[in-house]
């Protein structure tokens, strides 16, 4: 027997193409496409069997809002989220919004179809590729990205470092020394050792670096005349 159902996504054309294909499978579609703002006030006013409702970015704040009022005032309804390959976060976030399952955009229409299946008789419907997927990455996290301003900061002594904070500031070598307590020579010598540690050849290029990696607001305030 047919499932009466909704697919729901921004891309007409895609929604339309899957609508179609499910029909020659003998389901009942009620509705082919609405734009995401919509979806909720669609799917409710429907109340079909089973929602495919399409994402086109799992990850981002409020994707799944639509689930979560569809389930509260339509809780009858098995939602399948229909989006691109997700993280980890994204497959929790659906689940946790209330999604029965989360079918990616290239699956092909069998697998659609017993992920339809499987959310009409309560059942979670997940691909099984999708679930490694996740475990793997979550077993085996992506290493973080390199913090270039922490890297930068520790080559520094906390000296350098108010020699830089003090480059940055647009200060001379005379204003450097005497901010400091330290003859000119000094000052130059600092400056130069900083220059050398952070790869750049003058000051100005010293100031953008600090600048572009946050490495200044992670120094904290400085102590004149530490070492």
């Amino acid at each position: 027997m047919g499932v009466r159902l909704m697919v729901v996504d921004d891309h007409r054309l895609l929604a339309e193409a899957l609508a179609s294909a499910l029909k020659l499978r003998g389901h009942r579609v009620l509705a082919a496409a609405a734009p995401a703002a919509g979806a909720a006030d669609l799917v409710i006013s429907r109340a079909p069997e089973v929602c495919l409702l399409g994402t086109a970015a799992p990850a981002e704040p409020g994707a799944f809002d639509p689930v979560v009022r569809i389930k509260r005032e339509r809780p009858q309804v098995a939602v399948l989220v229909l989006g691109p390959v997700p993280s980890p976060r994204g497959i929790a976030a659906a689940f946790a919004a209330g999604a029965s399952g989360y079918v990616r955009h290239d699956e092909r229409i069998e697998g659609v179809e017993r992920a339809i299946m499987k959310a009409r008789a309560g059942e979670a419907a997940v691909a099984p590729q999708l679930l490694q997927g996740a475990f793997n990455e979550l077993l085996n996290p992506a290493a973080q990205p390199d913090d270039e301003g922490q890297r930068l900061l520790q080559m520094l002594t906390p000296r350098e470092v108010e020699v830089l904070v003090r480059v940055a500031d647009g200060e001379d070598t005379r204003l450097i020394a005497a901010g400091m307590g330290i003859a000119p020579s000094t000052a130059r010598t600092h400056v130069q050792r900083v220059l050398m540690k952070l790869g750049v050849g003058s000051r100005l290029e010293a100031a953008a670096l600090a600048a572009r990696t946050g490495l200044l607001d992670r120094a904290g305030p400085v102590q004149p005349g530490s070492d």
